[in-house]
């Protein structure tokens, strides 16, 4: 996640290779700004979204909460810092923010991806495990705390070695390394892995489980009206995330081939177009930051409703009588059946052995249905 001109391409040039034509510098620049523009404001009514309402305060939210935070400070302070190095290849903005603009990118990813991991072992626990003790919101803000305080030492090294240097025609900010030849490489081998294809696989494993018990199982026995509601909604948050890790799987992973093969053939970096080619790569990246809150809001009837109110003057914008009851504090109370507590589910079990063949599996369907209804509840 360094800035691709880290002195690796030639901290000993004295001319400035990567000055470019004015009309491509403009196009650049309209690509860039609008992911700024878009990931600031999407994300920002995100957060407001939440906190300003009672009823989107869940587990789930919460994570989304971290997620909006991290791509909206890094599309915030990285974004347009990085466009204008990678243009221009001269560093205009000192030693300090040198070393916050090397650091805080991988910090910022560390904390998104893993805060998608969170989510998706949550949703694993509520429609796998639903009678299993749910994150309270203590809890849910330790991990929060612990998935940042984990990324802080991950990318410490990358704000300990940056450094600038002043040549003749332009200064440099990029990461010094004690071992120039192997560190660079191993580090992004390092973060790739963590950051990037581990938690990749263990969404990837969750969210097949979850899928594969949200549309494959049978459910026996009658479903009422609210279940058959609750399990479409169940059904509709897991797609929104699946997308959402997809997204940010796709634009994150031509970042990675690009320094891995640029690692492995270091005679790229000196290619006409590599400019071009790692100006596209970022762009991609850093576009990651700008499509949750549009997800969100395709996808969510909640999220959607939060995002007319904040457009409602707009004339094309409309906000109906149930958008408003989407975000009210107070939820519809679920029907008998999904309202049994765990001591009804334990003696139910009990009074299993005195019932009679035909009622036993009538009991049975009970209990499995109790228990899905726990899960689909929590949302």
């Amino acid at each position: 996640m360094a800035s691709g001109r880290d002195g690796s391409n030639s901290t000993t040039n004295l001319t400035n290779q990567f000055v470019q034509p004015a009309w491509r510098v403009a196009l650049w620049s309209v690509a860039y700004s609008t992911v700024l523009a878009v990931a600031v404001f999407g994300n920002l009514i995100v957060i407001w979204i939440i906190l300003a309402h009672k009823r989107m305060r869940t587990v789930t939210n919460y994570f989304l909460l971290n997620l909006a935070f991290a791509d909206v400070s890094m599309a915030a302070f990285n974004t347009l810092i990085n466009f204008i190095y990678a243009t221009h290849g001269e560093w205009y903005f000192g030693e300090v923010y040198c070393r916050f603009h090397n650091f805080f990118p991988v910090t910022a990813v560390f904390a998104s991806i893993y805060s998608m991991t969170a989510i998706a072992i949550d949703r694993y626990m509520a429609i796998i495990h639903p009678l299993k003790h749910r994150l309270s919101a203590k809890a849910t803000m330790g991990v929060i705390v612990c998935i940042w305080s984990l990324a802080v030492v991950l990318a410490f090294p990358l704000c300990y070695f940056s450094t600038t240097r002043t040549l003749p025609r332009r200064t440099l900010c990029y990461v010094s390394w004690p071992r120039t030849a192997d560190d660079p490489f191993m580090y992004h081998i390092i973060v790739t892995v963590l950051v990037y294809l581990l938690p990749l696989v263990v969404m990837g494993i969750t969210y097949t489980i979850v899928g594969v018990t949200l549309w494959g199982s049978e459910i026996p026995g009658d479903s009422s009206d609210n279940y058959l509601g609750q399990l479409q909604a169940k059904r509709k948050v897991v797609k929104m995330m699946i997308i959402v890790v997809v997204t940010f799987a796709l634009c994150w992973l031509p970042y990675h081939v690009y320094f891995i093969v640029t690692g492995l053939n270091k005679r790229l970096s000196k290619w006409k177009y590599i400019q071009q080619v790692y100006l596209s790569v970022l762009w991609l990246a850093m576009s990651s930051t700008m499509y949750n809150p549009i997800i969100y809001c395709c996808l969510n009837s909640r999220f959607r409703a939060g995002f007319k109110k904040v457009f409602r003057w707009c004339p094309f914008v409309r906000v109906s009588s149930y958008d408003e009851l989407e975000l009210q504090n107070t939820r519809l109370r679920p029907s008998s059946m999904c309202t049994l507590s765990r001591a009804n589910t334990s003696l139910l079990s009990k009074d299993k052995s005195t019932c009679s063949r035909g009622n036993r599996s009538k009991l049975n369907s009970q209990i499995f249905l109790t228990c899905l209804c726990t899960a689909l509840s929590m949302v």
